[in-house]
C-alpha cells in the first residue's frame, strides 16, 4: 500500500502553489503550481487520489496585527469547498512570510534569471515553506 502523504497550498487569487511530503513525511517537496480557475478543485482532486493524500495544510495570511487580509474570506471559501469535495479536513498554517523566504531560496539555489522570473516557482516553493514550518511543528 502507498505511504500517506501531506500536501500544502499555497492559495493565490491567480495561482496555487503545491508542495506535498515524500511517503515517509519527512520532506516538503514543491510540487506544482495551478492557475487558480473553475478547475482548480478537479485538479487538486486529482492529486490529492493520485498521491494518496490524508492531510492537507492551506496557507492562511494574518498580518503583523493578527489580523485577516483582504484575501481571507476567498480562502475560507476555497477551504470549505475542497473539504466538502474531499472529505479531508483542511488545517489552516499562518503563512506571513512564506513567499520571501522563498523568493530567497530562489535567489540563493537557481542561477538563472529567466527562471528566477518564474512566479509559478515562487508559488510551489512558498507552499513548501509552508509545509516545512508545519511538519517542524510536529514533529
Amino acid at each position: 500500500m502507498e505511504e500517506e502523504r501531506i500536501l500544502a497550498i499555497d492559495f493565490g487569487t491567480k495561482r496555487i502553489g503545491l508542495a506535498i511530503t515524500d511517503p515517509l513525511k519527512m520532506f516538503a517537496i514543491p510540487f506544482d503550481t495551478l492557475p487558480n480557475n473553475t478547475s482548480t478543485i478537479t485538479e487538486i482532486i486529482k492529486i490529492i487520489n493520485e498521491k494518496n493524500v490524508k492531510q492537507i495544510i492551506l496557507g492562511y495570511p494574518v498580518k503583523e496585527s493578527g489580523e485577516e487580509t483582504s484575501i481571507s474570506p476567498l480562502i475560507n471559501r476555497f477551504k470549505k469547498e475542497l473539504e466538502n469535495k474531499t472529505g479531508i479536513q483542511i488545517q489552516l498554517v499562518d503563512e506571513r512570510y512564506s513567499s520571501d523566504i522563498a523568493s530567497k531560496r530562489i535567489l540563493e539555489s537557481v542561477k538563472s534569471k529567466k527562471k528566477r522570473r518564474d512566479k509559478s516557482l515562487i508559488d510551489k516553493n512558498a507552499a513548501a515553506v509552508i509545509l516545512e514550518d508545519y511538519l517542524n511543528s510536529i514533529g
